[in-house]
C-alpha cells in the first residue's frame, strides 16, 4: 500500500480508502459476512481509512462498520459526518448546534469507539453558508477541542462552495465528490490551490462518478444528465475493445493525483476490495486512457445542480428526472 499526508494533521492515509455506505445497502442489499469480510481484506491489504456516515443506510452502515471493526479500531482511521440524515432538502439534514452534539454521541455508540478521527459536515450545500460557518463548524471546534473528534472538515459537491468555506474556516479536511475521476477533473481548477494554500487535507470520493464508470447499471437516483450517461456507455465499449476494465482505469487515473490523500471508493465485497487494490501503483496505460478521454470529451466537466439554489455549481444542468 501507498501512504500520503492528509494536509497538516499529521495521519498518513492509504491512498485507497474503503467507502463503507456499501455497508448500508445504498447501492443493492450486500450479505453482511461478505461485508465483514471486505473489512477484514482491506486491513489486511494496508487500507487505513475507512469513511462511512449515518446517512448511509439511516444508520446501518455505521453499526455495521462497528461490529465489522471490533478487535481493528487501533488500525485505522476512522471518519464519519454529521448533519445529513435523509434525501428531503426540508427534513434529511440538520446543522444545528444542538443536532451536531446529539449525533457525535449516536455516531461513537454505533461505531463503538469513544473518538473519531476524522468528523466532517456531510452535504453543506444543502444548508445555508451562514449556517455552516457560524454553527456548524464552531461546534466541531468544540468536539475537536473536547478530545472526542481528532481532526474536522467539510463534505460537498459544489467545489466554489468548498472553497469558500475552507478558505475562511479553520478546519482539517475537504472531501469532494464526482470533480476529480475520467469525467471531471475540475478540482485541479477550483478548489485545489487554495487547499494547497491552506495546506489542508484533500479527500477525492467516488472516483468511478458513482456507478457510472463501471460496468453496472448506475443506480436509478444518479443525477448526472442523459446525455453523461449515454457518452460513459461508448466509453464502456471503447474499454471493452481495448481489453480494459474501465473501472480499473477509471480508478487508477484517480490514484495517481499526488495531491489527493486519499481516494474514496465503496467496497463491500472481499471480490470488490481484490478489484480495487490492484488498481494501487498502477499507472493507466498512456494510449488506453487517451482513447477513453476522447470518447468522454464531449461529457468532460459537465456537473449537476445539487443542494439549495444559492449553492449550485455555476453554470451546472439540472438533475437527471
Amino acid at each position: 500500500m501507498i501512504f500520503r499526508s492528509l494536509g497538516k494533521t499529521g495521519l498518513k492515509l492509504s491512498i485507497l480508502g474503503f467507502g463503507a455506505s456499501p455497508l448500508g445497502n445504498e447501492f443493492g442489499k450486500i450479505d453482511p459476512v461478505e461485508g465483514k469480510k471486505a473489512v477484514n481484506l482491506a486491513i489486511d491489504f494496508g487500507i487505513n481509512y475507512f469513511d462511512v456516515s449515518p446517512y448511509y443506510g439511516r444508520t446501518l452502515a455505521e453499526a455495521r462498520l462497528g461490529d465489522f471493526l471490533r478487535g481493528h479500531r487501533e488500525k485505522v482511521i476512522l471518519a464519519t459526518k454529521v448533519g445529513r440524515y435523509g434525501k428531503d432538502l426540508e427534513t434529511g439534514f440538520d446543522f444545528s448546534r444542538e443536532r451536531i452534539f446529539q449525533s457525535i454521541e449516536e455516531s461513537l455508540s454505533r461505531l463503538k469507539t469513544d473518538y473519531i478521527d476524522v468528523y466532517q459536515l456531510h452535504d453543506i450545500e444543502f444548508a445555508e453558508k451562514k449556517l455552516i460557518v457560524e454553527v456548524a463548524i464552531p461546534a466541531l471546534q468544540e468536539l475537536k477541542q473536547s478530545g472526542k473528534v481528532r481532526f474536522i472538515g467539510i463534505t460537498g459537491y459544489p467545489l466554489q462552495l468548498l472553497r469558500d468555506i475552507a478558505t475562511n474556516s479553520e478546519i482539517d479536511t475537504v472531501l469532494s465528490y464526482c470533480h476529480y475521476d475520467l469525467l471531471d477533473t475540475t478540482l485541479n481548477r477550483d478548489i485545489l490551490p487554495a487547499i494547497e494554500k491552506k495546506n489542508l487535507g484533500l479527500i477525492n470520493a467516488a472516483p468511478l462518478h458513482m456507478g457510472l464508470l463501471s460496468n453496472r447499471m448506475p443506480p436509478e437516483w444518479h443525477p448526472a444528465p442523459k446525455r453523461v450517461v449515454d457518452i460513459t456507455r461508448e466509453a464502456k465499449l471503447k474499454c471493452r475493445s481495448l481489453g480494459v476494465d474501465i473501472s480499473s482505469l477509471a480508478l487508477q487515473f484517480a490514484l495517481a493525483h499526488e495531491s489527493v490523500a486519499t481516494t474514496l471508493i465503496g467496497m463491500g465485497s472481499p471480490e470488490e476490495v481484490q478489484l480495487n487494490t490492484r488498481a494501487v501503483g498502477i499507472a493507466p496505460d498512456p494510449y488506453i486512457l487517451r482513447e477513453v478521454l476522447n470518447v468522454l470529451k464531449p461529457a468532460k466537466n459537465i456537473a449537476w445542480q445539487e443542494g439549495r439554489t444559492e449553492n449550485f455549481v455555476p453554470n451546472a444542468v439540472p438533475k437527471q428526472t
